[in-house]
């Protein structure tokens, strides 16, 4: 901890890095490749899942089924993704990976929270749970948590209600 400084603002101080790492990640996979890495996230589970429902890719990736659709609509437009109805059942809609989509996936750099799993699962069991229990601590005084989140590194645009308080 720095000298003169109260330990709260060096807590803070490191907290906002990682909100700022996030974010500077968020903005140089839109760079590289045109999407958000929720996009990207979809993109991948449908690849290694093939032919596969909202639903699934819904639990694979941990978004909200909402969430999802609204994705896969842009994806859509994009024409990264289409959708096709089941030949078993045809109320059972798949998407699918396009030709575009492949390629984009390829244009994709390495995620930060890739890189984060792998040098954490690098430390010893007894400092993973200690990282885990702080973090736990941190988001109760933060009272955030309840809020729903995805285990990918991400910074999505402030939703219209939060900006408008």
């Amino acid at each position: 901890m720095t000298d003169n400084i109260p330990c709260w603002q060096d807590v803070l101080i490191e907290l906002r890095k990682i909100i700022r790492a996030t974010d500077l990640q968020s903005k140089r996979v839109v760079k590289a490749c045109g999407l958000t890495i929720p996009q990207v996230m979809v993109l991948r589970a449908i690849k290694e899942l093939g032919d596969v429902t909202v639903k699934r890719i819904s639990d694979d990736v941990s978004l909200s089924q909402a969430t999802v659709t609204t994705i896969m609509n842009r994806l859509e437009e994009r024409q990264l993704v289409q959708r096709i109805r089941s030949n078993t059942d045809r109320r059972i809609v798949n998407a699918r990976l396009t030709e575009s989509g492949n390629q984009v996936l390829q244009t994709v750099p390495s995620l930060l929270h890739e890189s984060f799993i792998q040098r954490f699962e690098n430390l010893e069991s007894l400092q993973q749970q200690h990282i885990f229990s702080s973090l736990q601590q941190i988001a109760g005084m933060m009272d955030a948590e309840s809020l729903d989140a995805a285990p990918l590194l991400d910074i999505a645009a402030p939703s219209r209600e939060l900006v408008e308080k």
